[in-house]
């Protein structure tokens, strides 16, 4: 099997979270031919980290199936990103609230979901999706507060996000979580962002049993190497060329590739799906 190639210009964003638009070359949010059909048509969706990447990409395509969309975003380097997003869901007729926000406390959390009911009326899906990753090169050089930060960031504001949309989320209501790869396979330098990952897959199959009951689908997708801002924010030059190509498609793959798996999930396509890990790894043969 081939090895690993430069596939990617050599590039490095120096403070996380990365900005797409100085990305080279830029993500790929929506194919032009994606045409949709009215499958989220009357619900409302809250997408974090939907500025950029992935999050981006599934915003839009919730609202070009008929959603209004609500995203969350952390910093004020992502208001670009962010307004950005609101112009595309605009522009395609739809309707976007942006909310700058840390989601690593209850209260914020609580208060993101009580300014998107009360903009919108309602909540109808729930999408986990933002997320932080700091590589090391020994496992020595983690440090105590570095796991606490991507564990309170990535994983326990999961958690408090969904405590907060379950008053407001109806049956037939969908919550779905962003893990990954290397939730599964996990990773020699990102060894918090892994761990978090595989807390986010087992998260994920507890919610379903719990709340089935109740109606409400819970899911993940775990995508695989996916060209999105935290790739050149977190990885020196030359990984980031090589980023991707061990794939068995020899590249990595683009956010408008994996936002139709959130589409599936989220829609009645998906209503006997719930408690399951959707993989979109273009063949990932490692976590990178």
């Amino acid at each position: 099997m081939p090895g690993k190639k430069k596939i990617n210009p050599p590039q490095r964003q120096k403070r996380q979270p990365g900005v797409q638009s100085k990305m080279n070359p830029e993500p790929l949010v929506i194919r032009d031919s994606y045409l949709g059909s009215g499958k989220l048509q009357g619900r409302v969706a809250l997408v974090t980290g939907g500025d950029s990447g992935i999050g981006q990409a599934v915003a839009v395509h919730f609202a070009r199936e008929g959603a209004r969309v609500a995203i969350a975003y952390l910093s004020p380097r992502e208001a670009g990103d962010a307004e950005r997003t609101v112009r595309m869901i605009e522009e395609a007729g739809g309707e976007c609230l942006a909310v700058r926000v840390d989601l690593r406390t209850p209260a914020r959390c609580r208060a993101l979901v009580e300014r998107v009911v009360k903009h919108f009326g309602r909540l109808d899906v729930l999408v986990n999706n933002h997320a932080r990753q700091y590589p090391v090169e020994e496992a020595t050089e983690l440090t105590p507060e570095r796991v606490r930060d991507t564990f309170a960031n990535n994983l326990f504001s999961f958690f408090y996000l969904v405590d907060a949309a379950l008053p407001h989320l109806r049956r037939g209501a969908s919550i779905i979580n962003t893990g990954s790869i290397t939730g599964v396979r996990g990773h020699a330098t990102l060894l918090d962002y892994a761990s978090t990952k595989g807390a986010i897959h087992a998260m994920t199959f507890s919610l379903a049993q719990s709340l089935a009951d109740r109606g409400i689908r819970v899911n993940a997708v775990a995508p695989g190497p996916i060209w999105t801002p935290l790739i050149p924010a977190s990885f020196k030059p030359k990984e980031v060329a090589e980023f991707g190509s061990d794939t068995l498609m020899q590249r990595p793959g683009q956010p408008a590739e994996v936002a139709p798996a959130y589409v599936y999930l989220a829609s009645d396509d998906g209503s006997f799906v719930t408690g399951q890990v959707m993989h979109v790894n273009g063949g990932s043969r490692t976590g990178m």
